[in-house]
């Protein structure tokens, strides 16, 4: 899966054609030349368009490092929604979790830098409003999987806002590793050691 197939999946046809083009070029500039540093008129000149052409689609630049950020968070989603779907029990679940997040951080490493880089900006910014809003429609497979009647017991006791760390923290930080070239190997080779990592930082003391 790679960027192009990305937008491809999230905005398909000719009428959205520009409106990729702008994307695939502001997240190459966003992530070689950072947020602050680069410029709307930089993407302007990337994209051979013009500057009111892309506050057309997007508003101003936080406009589009929000719509880019929203993207990525959906695209994410939809395959942590495949895989959670196709679990059948607690631990299975859990093992979906983290092997969607690792599979896509490893398929859109180009989208997962960036959105490791934009979650402050778009967290304390202009958009923070619609954020939450869109992590709550975003989510709401995901929270009726965690709200499942026998799943606290399952999951050791902990509280809901803390599973989510437990499951997908340790993975998480591999994952920057990786991006930021720390490690050489990809997450995705130890996607089953870091799921049962998961699984067993959650698991009761009788089962651990």
């Amino acid at each position: 899966m790679e960027t192009a197939d990305l937008l491809e999946r999230c905005y398909p046809g000719r009428r959205a054609e520009l409106k990729r083009d702008i994307f695939r070029k502001a997240l190459t500039l966003f992530n070689e030349q950072g947020i602050e540093a680069t410029t709307i008129d930089m993407i302007r000149a990337e994209c051979a368009t013009s500057v009111g052409a892309i506050y057309h689609h997007f508003g101003n630049k936080e406009g589009l490092v929000a719509a880019l950020f929203f993207t990525a968070l959906d695209d994410q989603a939809q395959l942590r929604d495949s895989y959670l779907a196709q679990a059948e029990t607690t631990e299975a679940g859990v093992y979906a979790l983290v092997h969607s997040y690792v599979d896509w951080v490893d398929s859109q490493p180009e989208w997962a830098r960036f959105q490791y880089h934009a979650r402050f900006a778009v967290t304390k910014g202009p958009f923070k409003d619609e954020l939450v809003t869109r992590n709550k429609a975003r989510n709401k497979q995901l929270l009726t999987w965690l709200g499942a009647s026998n799943r606290g017991e399952e999951l050791g006791g902990m509280p809901n806002e803390l599973i989510l760390s437990l499951i997908i923290g340790q993975a998480e930080s591999y994952c920057r590793a990786w991006l930021s070239g720390r490690v050489k190997s990809s997450p995705r080779i130890y996607r089953d050691q870091l799921a049962s990592a998961a699984w067993r930082s959650l698991a009761p003391t009788d089962r651990a």
